[in-house]
């Protein structure tokens, strides 16, 4: 592993190789690729749905003891720490950068299987001075949390129990980097077990100090749960890397440079953070313009955006485990196998987002009153909660299609390239690599406008407006740039496909709520409403032909029609061949 200087930029479009398939981390080979692909999102759909279902589980706690107060206000604020460390260290941008890069060794690995090995160079190229890097933003972090809290919310009633929390949730800097470095190594090697429950890990360690110190400490408890599941995520990680990295083959020229070396891109890195930051700042508008509002607004907020974001967490699973697929179609060169993957994964995003975004818009208000409506929590926090919930929603299938779309872009830009590539991109390509970014500031730019012509009319209404047109606007922009990306996407039957997606769930939203409108009991009215629109969407979907609808309907039809008709089944098996 060498370090490249900071002018080279990684090749864009890397020239198809042949990869032999029979090395111990091959891809696994087309006839048990779906096979492969199911098995892993089963186990990090079933691991994500309870890491969603403990974060929620804390979100209840956090209404039920503290309400939507100042107090909660203060946390939130803190809570900004960790919620800008997890995308930019676990989710975006440390996955972003780093399955491409393993995914790359790995392809070395087996291209060259006498070199020295590509994983462990680099490990020791880029693991040590992460550490360095994490822990002195952690410290900076810390000693900045009166600025950082003032510049964030600067109308805050309650600064310094906001300056407290934040230092406590500070030291999260360190162990999500690890964790999220962890993951990316992991899942290139196609391990997702573990990686799919560093969030039970984390949300376990926030409910056992939230519900030990509540009475005691406060909201402050709440910060240090953050803090103790934080260490609890990385520790889950560290044994099984630790396995794949012993199982790799031996390093037997770690002094010596073959022409199969990888090569470090330092500069890499600039345009994913500022992408990642960028699209984080939605959040720190929104809590700047909210802080003016009255006390509780950022709750309000808070919590709607947290039940919004389980149908978009939802969505985006099946990119968790395709990602390393597409990421090594790219690394061999296979334009058209990745670009046939994020085709199908835009489509079964959107389809699974816009479900929950037509559940929410039909059911809002007797979920939150379910979910949230006791304690300190009452039915002016559930109404206003609701309404932002509907509004927010509108967003849900533009953040969904940025988190399929950007994970290919930034496989092209790869934060390490092979030694014997010239790695000598043109201008166009080194200014591509800051499309997303630039993109995302266009959304901001409209999230922001946005809010300041709409809040002091609406209020939270108006932020949440702003948030969803400012999101959508950024999935429009980088929708045609992964095409300037280079990858050849046929958006005519793209977006014809979510067109019909978008009729469905319009139906499937205004069937639910008419169903789910006139029941008073908050369960019995979720339980209706979502029924109805399940249904409807799945009726309105096939009828108007989207695949994504349409395949899993039939195939529920033939499980059903073979269920109902076990000997027809076994009667074909008895007869004689061709007759």
């Amino acid at each position: 592993m060498t370090t490249d200087q900071p002018a080279t930029v990684a090749s864009s479009l890397p020239a198809p190789r042949a990869t032999p398939g029979d090395g111990p981390s091959a891809e696994p080979a087309p006839a048990s690729r779906r096979g492969f692909v199911a098995k892993a999102f089963g186990v990090t759909a079933v691991l994500s749905a309870a890491g969603s279902g403990l974060g929620l589980l804390r979100d209840l706690l956090l209404a039920r003891y503290f309400g939507a107060n100042q107090g909660t206000d203060a946390f939130l604020v803190a809570w900004t720490v960790p919620e800008t460390a997890a995308p930019l260290l676990i989710e975006d941008a440390m996955s972003f950068l780093m399955v491409p890069a393993f995914a790359l060794a790995l392809v070395l690995r087996e291209e060259n299987p006498d070199a020295p090995d590509p994983v462990r160079q680099l490990v020791r190229a880029t693991l040590p001075w992460l550490l360095i890097a994490l822990s002195g933003l952690a410290l900076v972090t810390a000693l900045c949390a009166p600025e950082l809290v003032d510049l964030l919310a600067p109308g805050l009633t309650d600064p310094g129990l906001a300056v407290t929390c934040t230092r406590i949730t500070a030291v999260t800097v360190l162990p999500f980097g690890v964790a999220g470095y962890l993951a990316a190594a992991l899942r290139a090697h196609h391990r997702f077990t573990a990686p799919a429950g560093i969030y039970v890990a984390y949300n376990l360690g926030i409910l056992a100090v939230l519900l030990g110190l509540h009475s005691c400490l406060g909201v402050r408890s709440a910060a240090l749960g953050v803090a103790a599941g934080s260490l609890l995520m990385a520790g889950l990680l560290v044994g099984p890397f630790l396995r794949r990295l012993r199982q790799g083959r031996r390093d037997t020229g770690r002094g010596r440079r073959s022409h199969r070396a990888l090569v470090l891109m330092p500069l890499a890195l600039l345009p994913v953070a500022a992408f990642t930051l960028t699209r984080q700042s939605q959040v720190f508008a929104e809590r700047y313009l909210g802080s003016a509002l009255p006390p509780g607004t950022i709750s309000h907020l808070n919590y709607a955006a947290k039940v919004s974001q389980l149908a978009m967490t939802a969505g985006i699973l099946i990119c968790t485990v395709t990602f390393p697929l597409v990421a090594r179609a790219l690394a061999a060169g296979d334009l058209t196998a990745a670009r046939d993957r994020v085709e199908k994964d835009l489509g079964q995003a959107v389809a699974v987002v816009l479900l929950g975004t037509a559940f929410l818009m039909a059911c809002a208000p007797p979920v939150v009153s379910l979910l949230f409506e006791r304690g300190a929590f009452g039915p002016h926090d559930t109404a206003a909660t609701a309404d932002v919930i509907r509004v927010y929603s509108v967003g849900l299938p533009a953040q969904a299609l940025i988190g399929v779309m950007i994970r290919p872009y930034f496989s092209l830009c790869p934060v390490v390239r092979r030694a014997d590539d010239p790695g000598t991109g043109d201008g166009r390509r080194r200014l591509l690599d800051w499309y997303p970014a630039a993109a995302m500031v266009l959304g901001l730019g409209v999230t922001v406008a946005t809010g300041l012509l709409a809040t002091p009319r609406f209020g939270a209404l108006g932020l949440a407006a702003g948030n969803a047109a400012g999101i959508t606007a950024a999935a429009a922009l980088l929708l045609h740039g992964l095409v300037l990306r280079g990858i050849p996407l046929r958006l005519r039957r793209v977006l014809g496909g979510h067109v019909r997606l978008v009729i469905a769930a319009a139906g499937a939203a205004a069937l639910g709520a008419a169903v789910a409108g006139p029941t008073a009991d908050p369960l019995l009215a979720t339980l209706l409403g979502g029924l109805t629109v399940a249904l409807a969407f799945a009726a309105l979907g096939a009828g108007l032909g989207a695949r994504e609808v349409r395949g899993p309907v039939l195939a529920v039809a033939r499980a059903l029609g073979s269920v109902r008709n076990p000997s027809t089944a076994a009667e074909e098996g008895k007869r004689p061949h061709g007759r």
